[in-house]
């Protein structure tokens, strides 16, 4: 007799369970496709290369600034496919920041230039 209640409640449990279970079916992000957004040093080694492959037609803003929040540089582009390289033999030594925007996202970077020896470089930081 308590054998078979057992085996009636494990019976239960385990088929509550089999109804609690989620499916397994891929996760599709609400709002369609997204942006891709890429950074690259230019050839010189003297400032990035942005290339931005836009899923769908929209405006993509392009703007830098300096530690302070003061804008050195805005773009406001309208095309799908965007290469556009930033020089930064310019800028002072310091941290800098670009952002993207770009339809519903926001892509930032922070950029800090420095100089080693006679060389200028300059790191983006990764995510």
């Amino acid at each position: 007799m308590k054998k078979t209640f057992k085996l009636t409640a494990l019976a239960l449990l385990l088929s509550a369970g089999a109804f609690a279970t989620v499916p397994k079916t891929p996760h599709k992000m609400m709002g369609g496709k997204q942006d891709k957004i890429v950074f690259y040093t230019l050839p010189s080694q003297s400032g990035i290369d942005l290339r931005v492959k836009k899923a769908e037609p929209g405006i993509t803003e392009v703007t830098i600034y300096d530690d302070e929040g003061r804008l050195l540089q805005k773009d406001v582009m309208n095309k799908t496919d965007i290469r556009r390289g930033y020089n930064f033999t310019q800028l002072d030594e310091g941290d800098y920041s670009i952002v993207i925007s770009s339809d519903n996202q926001v892509f930032k970077r922070k950029i800090h230039i420095y100089e080693e020896g006679p060389v200028r470089t300059f790191i983006v930081e990764k995510v």
